[in-house]
């Protein structure tokens, strides 16, 4: 989530930051065992290249940002141009002001192909869901909507089952590493006794982190930068601490984990776990608008990129050799055990309650963005006063949360949920929706502006056969999962 609150202004270089630590996420502990899977060669060529194909995506979303800002800065001068007309008769003083107003923007006529039009602009923050609605017609608007509510439902209960099993982890004894059939996980005994199973322990976890963070979602979240700043330093910590264990069990021990180079088998997982680990575009406005010096904006988000696929790398790759067997959350491979070094277990009870600190957090923001959107879907936010206090404070919250509770509780298996999170609503809302955006706002502002007013912001892959590409690319991908699910459901 954007770390910036309203007013804030930082250099671009701190932005770059703020979007790192916002990519650099939940998403990032799914990846050593994904990784381990499909294979450390196959991993290491889709991670890339889905790297690039977010990155594409993100020049969209920025390219219609800018498209936004021209349309509301041309109704502003219709505006002007309408009260100029209307205050002819007004004193020269007021007509002053007016002509002032009026030169701040500009006709589309001046601007030639080879001037950068000053329509264009990221100053003012346009957020995902108000681009849909300029530009999207009605059905479109409704599929955004649909789509970005299933990925939010997707992101709770991801956050609920993570921070549910780490908490079982922490307080259950450890399970013999060789352990993978999950129906016997289910029922193995949570202590060195039997009548209480770690899937009871996970249930109760679950039930407390809800009853602890659900209230939330009826109230408003604000002023959390400090909070978002706290979180990010301990996430960074746990990130450096993950893989300079890594490393150091790699020197001492050699490569426990043999993947393999190729297993195709194992790319719907990686492809949902990298489609989630670089999940950035729903809140990419709120993180570019308080950047100053925005000239050279897509090459430094190129860079950002570039070193997020090192670090994702540097991760997986440490961990899918360090380790025989891989947890779906990389954290669960350092639970605490019986540690004669007193640093290195506190270290283990970190790492082991980490996703717990973090995503703690995180929740309720994920959560009350949830219900706004659930509302904007049912409701017309522009009267919401007028609706019956169970609408407007009740129904919503509640439609929120309790979903993400029953399916985890039912479901605690993290990796079908990022399977699922990732490939089908990560897919719309990483891929589909910015092409449909951008390629709509192109449209939208030609026919507005004309052909000769310049977009500096404007995408480098702007031909239309890259848009092209991404919707055959995403299409393909959904089907290819889909097989792979419905041939994994059958044979069993």
């Amino acid at each position: 989530m954007p770390v910036a609150e309203a007013g804030d202004q930082y250099s671009v270089w701190v932005g770059l930051i703020y979007i790192f630590n916002l990519i650099v996420g939940t998403g990032a502990l799914t990846l050593p065992a994904a990784f381990a899977r499909a294979g450390w060669g196959l991993s290491t060529i889709s991670l890339v290249f889905l790297a690039f194909m977010s990155f594409m995506n993100a020049t969209y979303v920025i390219e219609t940002m800018a498209c936004a800002n021209a349309v509301f800065k041309w109704k502003r001068l219709q505006f002007i141009k309408r009260n100029s007309v209307q205050d002819e008769e007004h004193s020269e003083d007021e007509q002053s002001t007016s002509n002032q107003g009026y030169g701040e923007l500009e006709d589309p006529l001046v601007c030639g192909d080879s001037i950068p039009s000053r329509y264009y602009s990221l100053d003012t923050r346009v957020e995902l869901g108000e681009m849909a609605n300029l530009f999207l017609s009605k059905a479109g608007r409704t599929m955004f909507y649909c789509t970005l509510c299933v990925y939010l439902y997707g992101d709770l209960s991801i956050y609920s089952a993570a921070v549910a099993k780490s908490l079982m982890d922490v307080i259950c004894t450890n399970i013999p590493s060789n352990m993978t059939n999950t129906t016997d996980w289910e029922d193995m005994p949570c202590f060195n006794a039997e009548g209480y199973t770690r899937m009871d322990c996970y249930r109760v976890a679950l039930l407390t982190f809800f009853a602890a963070m659900g209230p939330f979602v009826f109230f408003n979240v604000q002023k959390t930068k400090y909070l978002q700043l706290f979180t990010s330093g301990m996430r960074w910590l746990a990130f450096v601490i993950m893989i300079s264990l890594a490393i150091h069990l790699l020197i001492k021990h050699g490569p426990q984990g043999t993947p393999p180079a190729f297993d195709f088998t194992g790319m719907p997982t990686l492809f949902g776990a990298c489609v989630y680990s670089f999940m950035c575009h729903h809140s990419l406005p709120g993180l570019i608008t308080p950047i100053r010096g925005k000239k050279y904006l897509g090459l430094h988000l190129s860079l950002d990129y570039s070193l997020i696929s090192i670090f994702y790398l540097l991760l997986a790759f440490t961990g899918a050799f360090a380790f025989a067997n891989l947890n779906d959350l990389y954290t669960l491979n350092f639970v605490p055990t019986d540690n004669e070094n007193i640093f290195l277990e506190i270290v283990d009870y970190f790492l082991a309650l980490f996703p717990v600190f973090t995503l703690s957090t995180s929740f309720p923001i994920i959560a009350i963005t949830l219900r706004n959107n659930l509302q904007s879907l049912f409701l017309d936010t522009s009267r919401l006063e007028t609706y019956n206090f169970v609408l407007r404070k009740l129904l919503f919250p509640v439609i929120a949360v309790i979903p993400p509770l029953l399916l985890t509780y039912f479901l605690e298996d993290i990796s079908v949920l990022i399977k699922f999170t990732g490939s089908y609503a990560g897919t719309g809302i990483q891929y589909l929706i910015p092409t449909f955006l951008v390629l709509s706002a192109r449209r939208h502002c030609t026919n507005l502006l004309g052909l000769g007013v310049v977009n500096k912001y404007k995408s480098p892959f702007s031909h239309v056969a890259w848009a092209v590409f991404v919707l055959l690319w995403s299409f393909v991908c959904i089907i290819l999962v889909s097989v792979n699910m419905l041939e994994k459901h059958w044979s069993r």
